[in-house]
């Protein structure tokens, strides 16, 4: 397992990054790190992790915002390392999407006993999903969410980074209600600014290539006074 499991590290304290990384490498993995949150939010859309290890404390994104991004993104793993100990801090990280959490000081030998716990318990999950790579939907929608491709009808569309990030989310998390500056927020990672309309702007393009109207909606559904929601109906 560890010979081809990559684990991605997001921790600004060099020593205690460092510390890791060359213990988990010497156990097998293969391992990257990031000393910023938005620097780990970027690794990990950029490569494939088998588990993130993530410190509360990071500069640029925190590591609670850090947890809830990827697991909108993906199912991956989670493992926080922090120093904080209080049980709210714990709580919050797990309600977040968090798998475990690790206390400050750790032994390495515990640290190693719940990568390889979380791994197993992970691949068990993506192996009996690894045949779910193509999801369908009623209207003739169809997503790959593993290699990135939306298609109506049995035809490729064409979608603009953006709007396939923003189906993406959306479809990921069916009848979970976003806020438009949520929406910003998780795709452009930027802070949303009053007045902005590039959510808007982009739902719309994507509802027209998808052929969904706004008045009946089949795919994604306005939440008047609230945002958005996936509301596509799922094929077994």
């Amino acid at each position: 397992m560890a010979e081809t499991s990559k684990i991605l590290i997001v921790e600004d304290d060099y020593e205690i990054a460092r510390i890791m990384r060359d213990h988990l490498r010497r156990e097998g993995f293969q391992v990257a790190w990031a000393s910023t949150g938005v620097e780990g939010w970027d690794d990990f859309k950029q490569d494939s992790f088998a588990l993130v290890i993530v410190d509360l404390m990071l500069p640029e994104m925190d590591g609670f915002t850090l947890c809830k991004t990827i697991r909108l993104e993906s199912d991956v793993p989670v493992l926080i390392v922090s120093a904080k100990n209080e049980d709210e801090n714990k709580i919050l990280g797990l309600d977040l999407g968090a798998d475990d959490y690790l206390t400050k000081p750790f032994s390495l030998r515990e640290l190693t006993a719940r990568v390889h716990s979380h791994l197993r318990r992970y691949q068990r999950y993506a192996t009996k999903h690894s045949n779910e790579e193509m999801v369908t939907y009623k209207h003739g929608l169809a997503i790959d969410f593993v290699h990135e491709a939306v298609f109506m009808d049995n035809e490729l569309i064409d979608l603009t980074a953006k709007e396939q990030d923003i189906l993406f989310l959306l479809a990921k998390n069916p009848y979970i209600t976003f806020e438009k500056s949520k929406i910003y927020e998780h795709v452009w990672q930027l802070m949303n600014v009053d007045g902005n309309n590039t959510v808007t702007v982009h739902i719309k393009s994507l509802r027209t290539k998808l052929g969904d109207t706004q008045k009946k909606a089949k795919f994604i559904q306005t939440v008047w006074g609230a945002g958005y929601r996936f509301i596509g109906e799922q094929l077994v």
